[in-house]
């Protein structure tokens, strides 16, 4: 990603991409990051994602990331699916 706060966020939250080689860290996708730091993140770091891509881009790549597969939706918790769908149904337009 060429976003140089989203560079930075990534490299605070970099322990969050343990399954990700260090040099290949910068170059995870709005999808993984997406999914990574609502599934595993704190409040402070999902509240830092939602200040730095929007809301409306995060809710955007969450429900387009549901609307792929079963398999795809297996990939968030299902606790975390089911709060932040109500998250972005209330606060995202």
């Amino acid at each position: 990603m060429e976003n140089p706060a989203i560079q930075r966020f990534i490299q605070e939250h970099a322990e969050l991409f343990w399954f990700t080689p260090a040099e290949k860290k910068l170059d995870i996708s709005e999808e993984c990051l997406v999914e990574t730091i609502l599934n595993y993140g704190s409040m402070d770091a999902v509240r830092k994602l939602f200040q730095i891509m929007g809301i409306n881009t995060v809710a955007n790549i969450f429900n387009e990331s549901m609307q792929k597969s079963p398999r795809r939706q297996g990939n968030y918790h299902e606790l975390t699916r089911n709060y932040f769908k109500l998250v972005f149904q209330k606060y995202a337009s």
